[in-house]
């Protein structure tokens, strides 16, 4: 019957709950905004980057911060222009490395640039929990941050581990490979309990500079159709443009470098 599969559930949600961590807040930080797509390349931390300079140039009275969770390929350092090691508080806590306002925190700023991080998956949810935890972050409106690939491990850590409200979006190109991983990243945020606050479509249209002739490269309207059969909303179509590649790779992101260009 109905409600005995409906108890049946509620039995089961019940014994996975126990095994789950306590979600914590991060001290000093109000809002988390977590950055996400199933499949790598797509532009995650080029969009993480924009997005935590725009919270910022939105109202001048927000603390932002931006994360680096990718501890195997962390780009935030380059793309945020900046280098060196956080230095210790007293209570043994790192400070975030700032530019353009930002509080920016990657394990980019632990590690010699061109070392690989040939690590294993506890080793990297220590990693993980030593970014979120132990970070002396100061007063944050917001922290963005910038996830890995996949729904794997560091996902699964941080959504489980810290209140996440209501503010996660998923990132893809229109192309189909693309939307499938897309679509699984979606998914287990629900999973989670994670509402999904939208998606984003990137690369979505390629303009010739000379001609303007506009071509869809890796498709048109992709991350539209999912947003449609998901039942979730499209917060933003970025084109395929030079000036935001450029920018993010000399590190003046194009929301600070360029803030009057359509890009």
């Amino acid at each position: 019957s109905s409600s005995r599969d409906e108890a049946l559930r509620d039995k089961r949600a019940k014994m996975l709950a126990r095994g789950l961590p306590k979600q914590r807040p991060i001290e000093g930080v109000k809002q988390v905004v977590v950055l996400a797509s199933g499949k790598g390349g797509v532009g995650k931390s080029t969009t993480a980057v924009n997005i935590a300079l725009a919270l910022a140039a939105n109202d001048s009275t927000k603390e932002v911060g931006l994360l680096d969770a990718d501890i195997y390929g962390p780009s935030i350092p380059k793309m945020m222009n900046l280098k060196g090691n956080p230095e210790l508080t007293p209570k043994n806590l790192m400070r975030p490395l700032k530019n353009y306002g930002i509080a920016c925190m990657s394990m980019g700023f632990l590690i010699e640039e061109t070392a690989p991080v040939v690590w294993r998956g506890l080793m990297v949810m220590s990693a993980v929990e030593k970014l979120l935890r132990q970070v002396d972050w100061g007063q944050l409106d917001y922290l963005v941050i910038d996830m890995p690939p996949g729904t794997g491990d560091v996902q699964l850590s941080v959504s489980q581990n810290i209140p996440i409200a209501g503010m996660s979006c998923d990132l893809s190109t229109p192309q189909d490979v693309a939307l499938l991983d897309a679509r699984k990243g979606a998914e287990m945020f629900r999973k989670v309990h994670v509402p999904v606050l939208g998606l984003v479509q990137n690369m979505s249209v390629f303009q010739c500079p000379k001609c303007k002739h506009e071509t869809h490269i890796f498709g048109a309207d992709g991350v539209r159709d999912l947003a449609k059969t998901l039942g979730l909303d499209i917060l933003g179509d970025i084109p395929l443009h030079v000036n935001i590649r450029e920018t993010c790779d000399s590190g003046q992101p194009v929301v600070v470098s360029q803030p009057q260009s359509d890009a």
